[in-house]
């Protein structure tokens, strides 16, 4: 192998399973909750939502702390940050421990992500740097893909596999990563905003903690308001603190640009309603039909390659016609599947034609919304804002994920047989709301053809403002 194909392959590893673990717990979900009996699903959720909320807080300041002590060692470092906590996840004895390991597993993974395109991007030509990119996004999207089917395949064994497959690659790519990945680091990168990150952490948790605690605890019950109330003071800190760091995780003049801020917005409302749909087909399909998870893991299967099929033509029209458009389109898409399964599912089973063409509208919204996301984004940023840009969209991506779970825990409740088939149906309306606001946020993206220049330097402008060493 050439060495480039190395790199590519090592840091392809890494992103897989970092990828795969965001898609493939839904499926353990129910053995989980069987295996520890008498664990609450909202309890349960923790073990989605720690892993969504650290990863999408710390990835920023990951990268920049990755680019000033290097991306090999923040790549290895990650990787088996991420296969130690991987093993903690296999032998947690408890719902906690499972929680705080996927704590330091969502630690480790938002280290190596930004890592590993930081290596990949190097050991190409700047003309073919367009095509590195392609692959390692690629890479991801096949993990979404194969998610539900591996998942469905190792829960037939146990969940804990679902955790422990990940440690002999990952102590595959750490070995030949040591051996074949060369250091790159910039000596004056700026210095990661630790702070901020914890700040939008405990912002996320206290927030989504409240909504899954309110049906259970009582909306106006105390602790809830006293969640929502410190979600508030620590969102407004968050938001000073950005306006006055010198690299914070969100830069004030990126949040300016409309392009920018409408597909973050977007990315927040679609990504609830795409957990939501998730968690509450694999709910479905195993709590109310009775499919095994390896059974449910191939009904779903179809959604994800749908994705994955019209992601390519999604790239090509939102090129040509705008993201906007495509991604309204996909948002509404998206919306549709929703309606469809609000309409038609019933306890009896009827896959094909009852949950399927919910799926493949379904899965075709998501392959149209998530290019259009990543050009709405970062098409209005200049070239030294792209890689920031295209960070916090998977932050907002990664929060929104956490917020849906929060909330289809907080519809479904504990669903009795006799009024399943109405409180799921509120789950799939949640789901076509979601969708909705975020075809709403896409008609915001605007023309993005239009002034395209000024933005550029308007933003420029305020960045140097603010902090000339990071524009520089």
């Amino acid at each position: 192998m050439s060495r480039r194909a190395r790199v590519a392959a090592i840091v392809s590893v890494g992103v897989f399973v970092a990828s795969l673990d965001l898609f493939i717990v839904n499926i353990a979900f129910p053995d989980i909750q069987r295996d520890f009996a008498g664990t609450s699903l909202a309890s349960l959720s923790w073990v989605l939502n720690a892993y969504a909320i650290v990863f999408a807080a710390l990835l920023v300041p990951a990268g920049r702390w990755a680019d000033r002590t290097g991306r090999k060692r923040a790549f290895l470092g990650g990787l088996a940050l991420f296969t130690v906590a991987s093993a903690a996840c296999a032998a947690a004895p408890s719902i906690g421990v499972l929680v705080a390991a996927r704590v330091v597993q969502a630690a480790g993974a938002a280290v190596l992500m930004p890592a590993s395109l930081g290596l990949l991007l190097p050991e190409f030509p700047p003309e073919k740097r367009g095509l590195a990119i392609g692959l390692w996004a690629a890479v991801g999207g096949t993990a979404a893909a194969a998610g539900p089917v591996i998942g469905g395949l190792l829960v037939e064994l146990s969940w804990r596999w679902v955790f422990l497959v990940n440690i002999p690659i990952g102590i595959a790519a750490i070995v030949a990563g040591t051996r074949a990945l060369h250091e790159i680091r910039e000596e004056d990168a700026p210095r990661p905003d630790l702070v901020g990150a914890g700040l939008l952490t405990a912002a996320v948790a206290t927030l989504i903690g409240g909504i899954i605690e309110g049906p259970d605890w009582g909306w106006t019950d105390g602790r809830v308001l006293g969640l929502f109330a410190a979600a508030l003071v620590l969102s407004v800190a968050f938001v000073v603190r950005s306006g006055r760091h010198p690299v914070p995780i969100v830069e004030p003049a990126m949040v300016k640009v409309q392009a920018f801020a409408a597909a973050n917005i977007a990315g927040i409302f679609f990504f609830i309603g795409f957990s939501a749909m998730l968690l509450g087909s694999v709910l479905w399909l195993t709590e109310v039909w009775g499919e095994t998870a390896l059974g449910a893991g191939l009904k779903i299967a179809p959604g994800p390659s749908m994705a994955a099929l019209f992601a390519v033509g999604g790239g090509i029209l939102s090129g040509r016609i705008g993201p906007r458009a495509v991604g309204t389109i996909g948002a509404l898409l998206f919306g549709l599947g929703g309606v469809w399964w609000a309409t038609h599912l019933g306890v009896t089973e009827h896959y094909a034609s009852d949950y399927l063409p919910g799926m493949l509208i379904g899965g075709a919204g998501v392959g149209f919304v998530n290019p259009a996301l990543a050009g709405a984004a970062t098409a209005q940023l200049p070239p030294t804002r792209l890689a920031t840009g295209s960070a916090v969209l998977t932050m907002s991506r990664q929060l929104g994920s956490a917020l849906g779970v929060a909330l289809l825990v907080a519809v479904l409740g504990t669903p009795s047989p006799a009024n399943v088939v109405d409180t799921f149906d509120n789950a799939w309306w949640m789901m076509v709301a979601a969708a909705f606001a975020s075809a709403a946020a896409f008609t915001l993206v605007g023309s993005l053809k239009a002034h395209k220049g000024n933005v550029e330097d308007e933003l420029e402008a305020a960045v140097a403002s603010m902090a000339p060493e990071v524009a520089a």
